[in-house]
């Protein structure tokens, strides 16, 4: 092969290579964008689910205790459960709903995780959702599932 060939070889591939690192330089941030704010999202929804759950707790110690007093029934004040629920909520610095069925209070939060690396395809946030549910009771006598 002479030098001129050779000059001529390398001119035909020019651009080529340059396509193909561009592609796979997406390809991995992309997955890197995957695995770095799947983890924080997946860290969000631990903690909303912890807010929800510390929240419901909250609610469920508005219990009537002129009922509790005179009988030992265990009822929930529906009115003060939501605002115990929803003042430990925004303590927290949290967004959410409480619904009350029957004794039970179940708090839902719902959360938008800022994203790092996937915000350079277009995704900016992720939702997040955690939820925890609570009853007054009158002691621990087994653990519930």
């Amino acid at each position: 092969m002479t030098p001129r060939s050779r000059i001529s070889w390398w001119r035909a591939d020019e651009g080529r290579v340059s396509a193909f690192v561009v592609v796979l330089v997406s390809a991995i941030l992309a997955l890197a964008g995957l695995t770095l704010d799947g983890g924080l999202a997946l860290a969000a929804k631990v903690r909303a689910n912890g807010q929800a759950e510390s929240a419901a707790r909250a609610g469920a110690q508005a219990i009537d205790l002129a009922a509790y007093r005179s009988n030992g029934t265990l009822r929930l004040l529906p009115i003060q459960a939501i605002a115990r629920a929803q003042a430990h909520l925004a303590a927290q610095g949290a967004a959410g709903t409480v619904m009350i069925s029957g004794d039970t209070i179940t708090v839902t939060v719902t959360a938008a995780q800022p994203t790092q690396l996937l915000g350079l395809v277009g995704i900016t946030s992720l939702s997040v959702h955690g939820q925890g549910s609570a009853h007054p009771q009158r002691g621990i006598t087994a653990i519930e599932p």
